[in-house]
């Protein structure tokens, strides 16, 4: 299985607009705590992410697979980073992350 893309059918989009990708992509299982556990420019080998997380090694591979695939995550000789992209991606996720805080909350 490859990674959602723009341009391609994805859950919810037969046209694969952007946004829907987008939300395939970060609705897939795990894909978001790799991408959480991944921050503050963390680098963590495949053994320290999977700790983590706490996740399956198979699943592990999957994500990290797709997310590498978008240009999400990278690899180097020192483990697995954000991008650049992924880095501005999580930028936009911590105020959405505040207000489901205030939201919890709230209920």
């Amino acid at each position: 299985m490859t990674a959602p893309k723009p341009g391609k059918p994805v859950r919810g989009s037969k046209s694969g607009r952007a946004g829907m990708a987008l939300f395939d992509l970060l609705g897939r299982r795990w894909a978001l705590r790799v991408i959480w556990e991944l921050r503050d420019g963390r680098r963590l080998n495949f053994r320290a992410l999977r700790e983590a997380c706490g996740i399956a090694p198979s699943v592990l591979n999957t994500r990290l697979a797709e997310l590498r695939e978008t240009r999400l995550v990278e690899h180097g000789d020192d483990g697995y980073a954000l991008t650049a992209q992924g880095a501005a991606l999580l930028a936009l996720l911590l105020p959405l992350h505040r207000w489901a805080e205030e939201w919890k909350r709230s209920l």
